[in-house]
């Protein structure tokens, strides 16, 4: 009896297909466990986004606004997080590295409950524009980010006004939420501009990442975000909690807080999400079924 015809230990025949360049046998119980263990294509992940691009397309309107507005509330969090482990962290040797966790914690509140975060439809929504260009894609585009990011602002904005005014803080906790929007102002123009496109691209590879993250989607989502707090990138959402705090004490007018930060740091989120990491992956996988 031939090499192609062993069987194995429990009497079933093994395939032949599958032994490596060892010449060891798998049994087909084994294969399949060798194909769940293995991660999913590039292809299967581009796909798993294009759908979810698709469906957040569709959505209407209103349920839109109410989504996005509870996602901007949400990120809030990453500012009262990290403000308050920085309280209570003081002078500890490293603190920045254990403080900017707190930064990841409106993340994992917005992603985990679903709702609708404006640097992640720069990736998410504009891969089924890629992959079927037409005018009613891009309009459809241009809609989902105007109402997402309108709302996201609006609920951060509601959140710092409330965390300066509604006395539930002691003065030595407002001093470090001032601290880190000043520390963000410090940033010129295009420094936002440049530190938006690393936080724009690390939020994109996150969100590529999250579907084959199974257990660990935590852990991607932490770790992601924690690194554009160290770094000290910029994000359209969670500065905007900083700054915004900033023009609500009277320390930061609004028409700085646009032109300074706002506008440079949103291109860049939009560059760095959508016009590099979105392009490059959906044409690593055009290239590879092509």
């Amino acid at each position: 009896m031939g090499e192609e015809t062993r069987l194995k230990h429990d009497g079933e025949r093994a395939d032949p297909e599958a032994g490596d360049k060892d010449g060891f046998v798998l049994s087909r119980e084994e294969q399949g466990d060798v194909e769940e263990s293995r991660p999913p294509r590039a292809a299967v992940l581009h796909e798993i986004i294009r759908r979810e691009g698709e469906q957040e397309l569709a959505r209407n309107i209103i349920a839109l606004s109410w989504s996005s507005l509870a996602a901007g509330l949400s990120m809030g969090f990453s500012l009262l997080a990290r403000g308050l482990l920085s309280r209570y962290l003081g002078d500890v040797s490293g603190h920045v590295l254990i403080e900017s966790l707190g930064y990841s914690f409106g993340f994992v509140v917005v992603i985990l409950a679903r709702q609708q975060l404006f640097t992640e439809n720069t990736m998410t929504a504009v891969l089924p524009l890629m992959s079927e260009p037409s005018f009613a894609k891009l309009g459809s585009l241009l809609r989902l980010w105007s109402v997402v990011l309108v709302g996201n602002l609006i609920g951060v904005a509601l959140f710092a006004w409330g965390v300066l005014h509604l006395q539930q803080f002691d003065t030595r906790t407002q001093q470090i939420f001032f601290g880190l929007g000043e520390a963000l102002m410090q940033n010129s123009p295009w420094q936002m501009f440049t530190k938006g496109i690393l936080a724009g691209w690390l939020i994109a590879t996150m969100v590529w990442l999250l579907p084959s993250a199974e257990q660990s989607r935590v852990a991607v989502i932490v770790l992601t975000t924690w690194l554009i707090a160290v770094g000290g990138f910029t994000h359209i959402i969670v500065g905007s909690v900083e700054t915004l705090y900033l023009v609500f004490a009277g320390h930061l007018s609004m028409a700085d807080y646009a032109v300074d930060f706002a506008l440079p740091t949103l291109a860049g989120n939009i560059v760095g999400g959508s016009l590099i990491f979105a392009l490059i992956s959906h044409a690593q996988v055009r290239s590879d079924v092509g």
